[in-house]
């Protein structure tokens, strides 16, 4: 499979990020195995979670994502293999959230516990701390890989503003610098990206891994009335797409499908992979049959016709 370089960094990715949010959540253990199985295999061998994923179900602590792949990776001796991406920087706990640099070394320590290996491929902010000074952050990033515990550093959820302060600060100070930015971004969600954060982040040149590629499963054309989006967890977060301009996206995305005997999904997510400013858009699946219609997309080459029909329907 194709390798991008993340960023200005040494990492090499595929084309698309394996979502981890799911471990734990709408996947347990024995199918979170298979999914890391196959996915590696099909070289999809990068794989995103958090240390917060997924603390929002009852019963979680936070942590479950990191723990499931710290038990895959024990399991499988596959580290080497892997390019495991993690993020910190939301709350785990009362005062357990932001980018301090002492709360930065605290919770490295456990993503690295319960994924059981002794570094971090990506560790990214994930999300701005307003409170912390941007100096101390980068800093104790830069420490982090200066010990070996993290090998590149990234950002998420920043605004262009903040990011672009963030790379000046590294490019001053002399600090690590955040090589990747992982925007909300998809056929659906293009306005706040395409109009603010992408040209800054061509023009250092940053790497993307956008997440929420299918809008909540949106994209893959199941939810397609509001009694479908009732029918499963994610289809609550689905139903805001359903308007006019959303049925729209569908019918585009049927059409183009349609010309390429693929399916709305793999549409969807090699529109991102097509975009020039995209380094690998972030997917997630819970069963193999969704898993293979991702790899899929790694492989669908869409003509500039179709690019241009699919970015009409989706008009901002």
């Amino acid at each position: 499979m194709e390798k991008r370089r993340l960023g200005n960094s040494e990492l090499l990715v595929p084309p698309l990020c394996f979502g981890g949010n799911v471990f734990g959540w709408t996947t347990d253990e024995t199918v979170s195995f298979k999914l890391l199985d196959a996915s590696v295999e099909s070289g999809v061998n990068f794989v995103d979670t958090a240390d917060v994923y997924s603390r929002w179900v009852p019963g979680n602590q936070g942590g479950e994502s990191e723990t499931i792949i710290g038990k895959w990776l024990r399991r499988t001796g596959r580290r080497k293999d892997v390019v495991i991406a993690s993020k910190a920087g939301k709350e785990m706990g009362p005062g357990k959230t932001g980018l301090s640099k002492a709360y930065l070394f605290e919770a490295v320590e456990q993503s690295l516990r319960r994924l059981q290996t002794d570094y971090i491929d990506l560790y990214q902010a994930h999300q701005d701390d307003p409170v912390t000074p941007i100096e101390e952050t980068l800093e104790a990033f830069t420490e982090l890989i200066k010990q070996g515990k993290v090998r590149v550093i990234g950002a998420s959820n920043f605004t262009a503003a903040r990011l672009s302060q963030a790379l000046e600060a590294s490019s001053k100070n002399g600090y690590s610098r955040y090589e990747s930015l992982q925007p909300h971004y998809n056929l659906y969600e293009r306005a706040e990206y395409e109009s603010t954060l992408e040209s800054v982040c061509l023009k250092h040149q940053v790497g993307i891994i956008s997440y929420y590629s299918l809008a909540s499963g949106f994209l893959t054309g199941k939810y397609r009335s509001q009694a479908d989006a009732a029918k499963s967890p994610r289809g609550k977060s689905a139903a805001k797409y359903l308007d006019e301009r959303g049925l729209k996206i569908l019918a585009a995305l049927d059409e183009v499908a349609a010309q390429h005997s693929s399916t709305p999904a793999r549409v969807a997510l090699a529109w991102l992979i097509a975009r020039p400013s995209i380094t690998a858009p972030i997917a997630s699946a819970t069963t193999i049959e969704q898993l293979n219609d991702l790899v899929e997309a790694t492989r669908l080459e869409l003509d500039q016709p179709s690019i241009e029909m699919l970015n009409s329907a989706s008009a901002y």
